[in-house]
């Protein structure tokens, strides 16, 4: 279909207007390339470093997935930047989109508390804060993850940890209940009407995320513990077009949760590449003067397997340089042996016998969750490990009757597309990435196997038989899950699967 700009274009034939199109198609593809995405990822980075310069003590985290590529991991490069990543969020845009607004119960982010208050220091009176880096594509001012979806955390949160009759002995002013009560939102960007059809759903979300349980029994004892300062949370927007906020003020009475869109929505000034720097702080940083070039692409970092080759936001910092000297061409040949070489460097142990580090974190008492790494999969334990289950998943389809590679080492082979007991002191599941399938395990390992409190599952006290597993119960469980792994993001297909194998269990 014509675009506004070729609509009035009248041809001779069909194939002079096929033709045409064809034309235009391929210019999009060339201004899309991955040399023109890779210099549009510097340059918004370089605005991301601006405002960490002139938010200082604000962390920097990344909205994932594309917020990483928008943080460098390493100091020193031709732009001078030298922050670095202080840690990472999981906000969708999908719960933000309109008529949808959500409040996930699998990505909770209360890790960010902790956080946002450490950069105000343990003695210091005022708020703390971080910048939350995401991006968006053409045609939008900020991404819905940073205009809504966490405006409505913020809210949400605040309500549950600023009750009114949850701390009796709390000092809590009226205005402090009432900046609780509020729900912030980008004036110009997210109507009155909308804000107000948002606001309506926040008491649902808060009685959710209180039966999940994760806050504890004492909500007092768990805000004090994770907003020392006793601060609610409030959202702030910057993006490249507009002013800075000054946020100075807003530190008495808030916790700043700054929503930074790094990427520049272009204008027709653009095309001589002398566009708008925007209004940015002259003293930030005077490179950033020089206005975005033509081949600028909004959101260029958005969509990375179809354009990434398996280059990640690491590598791409690590080889900053080389990559943008390096011809269009040649790019893709760049990056593959990047990538391959990243792969096979697997660390070697003391004795120069390669190693196969994994992570992992701790679930329950007797449960953990994680990732391995390297070109090859962890093998079974020594004799020794007599009190450790592990159960491996790695990316080869292997038959089932394989699976057993030793009696306490599992090696499940699922293949590529990851969404697809006995007595011992210990199970630990390791999947490739650490975020989906083992986690999916894992939950319904905490399910299955375990109690409430977290201890196994025995015929005498709580046989597996007369337990009852609805989506409320593994809601619960998996809300215990995420806390402890903020990182992880279970596919909906694994969860859907986790669902279909504890509720259809033969009774």
């Amino acid at each position: 279909m014509p675009d506004e700009a070729t609509a009035d274009l009248i041809f001779a034939s069909d194939q002079a207007n096929h033709n045409f199109a064809r034309v235009l198609g391929d210019l999009r593809r060339s201004h899309l390339s991955i040399a023109h995405r890779l210099r549009s990822i510097r340059r918004d980075a370089a605005f991301v470093a601006a405002v960490a310069a002139q938010y200082p003590g604000f962390a920097l985290v990344a909205n994932e997935r594309c917020g990483s590529w928008y943080i460098p991991s390493t100091g020193g490069d031709a732009a001078s930047m030298k922050t670095l990543k202080d840690g990472s969020a999981y906000f969708k845009s999908t719960d933000g989109h309109t008529g949808q607004w959500s409040f996930s119960m699998r990505r909770l982010n209360l890790h960010l508390l902790p956080l946002i208050c450490a950069q105000s220091g343990d003695a210091s009176p005022r708020g703390g804060g971080c910048i939350l880096v995401d991006s968006t594509r053409r045609g939008k001012r900020m991404p819905d993850a940073l205009s809504k979806t966490i405006p409505l955390w913020c809210c949400v949160l605040n309500r549950a940890l600023f009750a009114r009759s949850e701390d009796k002995a709390s000092s809590f002013t009226p205005q402090m209940l009432k900046d609780a009560q509020t729900l912030h939102t980008p004036p110009g960007v997210v109507s009155a009407s909308e804000n107000s059809q948002m606001l309506a759903r926040v008491p649902a979300f808060v009685e959710g995320l209180l039966r999940l349980g994760v806050l504890g029994p004492d909500l007092a004892a768990w805000r004090r513990k994770n907003l020392p300062n006793g601060k609610p949370l409030r959202p702030v927007w910057i993006t490249p077009d507009m002013p800075w906020p000054d946020v100075d003020a807003m530190r008495d009475r808030f916790n700043i949760v700054l929503c930074c869109t790094s990427s520049h929505v272009p204008s027709p000034s653009d095309s001589d590449g002398h566009g708008s720097s925007g209004p940015w702080p002259s003293s930030v940083d005077d490179s950033l003067a020089d206005g975005y070039s033509p081949d600028y692409i909004q959101g260029a970092a958005d969509d990375t397997e179809n354009w990434a080759h398996g280059l990640t936001p690491e590598l791409y910092w690590a080889h900053c340089e080389e990559l943008l000297a390096t011809p269009e061409a040649d790019l893709p040949e760049l990056i593959t042996a990047l990538v391959k070489s990243a792969a096979a460097s697997t660390p070697t142990d003391s004795s120069g016998t390669r190693s196969h580090p994994f992570t992992e974190i701790a679930i329950a008492p007797y449960l953990s969750a994680g990732q391995w790494t390297g070109t090859e999969a962890p093998p079974p334990l020594p004799p020794s490990s007599t009190n450790i289950c592990q159960i491996v998943f790695v990316r080869q389809t292997t038959n089932a009757e394989s699976w057993a590679k030793a009696p306490n080492h599992l090696e499940v082979g699922l293949g590529k597309q990851d969404k697809i007991a006995g007595r011992t002191l210990s199970i630990r599941v390791l999947c490739p990435t650490g975020r989906d399938i083992s986690v999916g395990t894992a939950l319904a390992l905490l399910c299955y196997c375990f109690d409430e409190a977290g201890g196994p599952r025995t015929a005498e006290t709580s046989p597996v038989m007369s337990a009852i597993f609805n989506k409320d119960i593994i809601r619960v469980r998996l809300g215990r899950i995420m806390t402890a792994m903020p990182h992880a993001n279970p596919s909906r297909a694994t969860l859907q699967s986790v669902n279909s194998f504890l509720m259809d269990l033969p009774r």
